[in-house]
């Protein structure tokens, strides 16, 4: 990449205001994941009793089935959640800067 184009993308506020954006709403989503896994997993290295029930009286099936799924389930949504703030914010920003510099390229 040409020289006069970095400089010309670091000096536009956009730029920082996009990587700062992004970096927050990537380590919210992130913390928010690890959270949830490592409370399934603490769950089961502390309290495996709670896990280890039957759905119901002579199923097999135990709670932490259900809930490991739904731990599944969960990083799906944050994703999907991810793409369309990206879709939505993002890539605008993204689409503006890219527009500043598309004659230097």
């Amino acid at each position: 990449m040409k020289q006069s184009v970095l400089e010309k993308l670091k000096k536009d506020p956009r730029l920082w205001e996009l990587i700062e954006r992004k970096e927050r709403f990537s380590w919210t989503m992130a913390i928010i994941m690890l959270v949830v896994y490592y409370a399934f997993i603490l769950t089961i290295a502390f309290k495996p009793e709670l896990l280890g029930k039957p759905l119901s009286e002579g199923m097999v099936t135990t709670v932490g089935i259900p809930i490991g799924i739904g731990i599944i389930v969960f990083a799906f949504i944050l994703t999907g959640i991810y793409v369309s703030k990206a879709n939505k914010e993002f890539d605008s920003i993204t689409k503006e800067l890219h527009e500043l510099v598309k004659d230097e390229l």
